[in-house]
């Protein structure tokens, strides 16, 4: 099945997305605590506020940097049916990559091939080393 947003919902996930992706979150592999560096926790502190600003009242971080919220049934009437879920994301970047001054790249209508990342020549995601491109 598959659904489509508006052109304007759609326009403000990607603006969200984008903003989440530029957010350095690298590792530190020589670490000792959890999480590995305190600049993690900036995305989970950003996800907090923003499930605070879009209702969950519940919305905290706790001192690992792991974000929660409860989002109610809707409608109310249903809480006792409908059953909670749980959302888990990974938000950190590994440490092998850097995670300071990503540039979001967006392919609209990708039709397959090489991708050559803007502002340095020498760096392509291939094919032949990516196939699932």
């Amino acid at each position: 099945m598959r659904t489509s947003l508006n052109p304007q919902d759609r326009m403000d996930l990607l603006e969200r997305f984008l903003r989440y992706v530029k957010i350095d979150t690298q590792s530190d592999e020589n670490s000792t605590t959890s999480p590995s560096t305190e600049k993690q926790k900036d995305l989970s502190r950003i996800l907090a506020q923003e499930l605070l600003e879009l209702g969950c009242e519940d919305a905290h971080m706790n001192e690992w940097g792991y974000v929660f919220a409860t989002v109610e049934a809707n409608p109310p009437d249903l809480a006792e049916i409908v059953p909670t879920i749980g959302l888990i994301a990974h938000v950190d970047t590994a440490f092998g990559a850097s995670g300071a001054n990503v540039k979001p790249q967006i392919i609209e209508r990708y039709s397959g091939g090489d991708i050559p990342l803007p502002g340095a020549v020498d760096q392509i995601i291939t094919v032949a080393e990516n196939p699932n491109l």
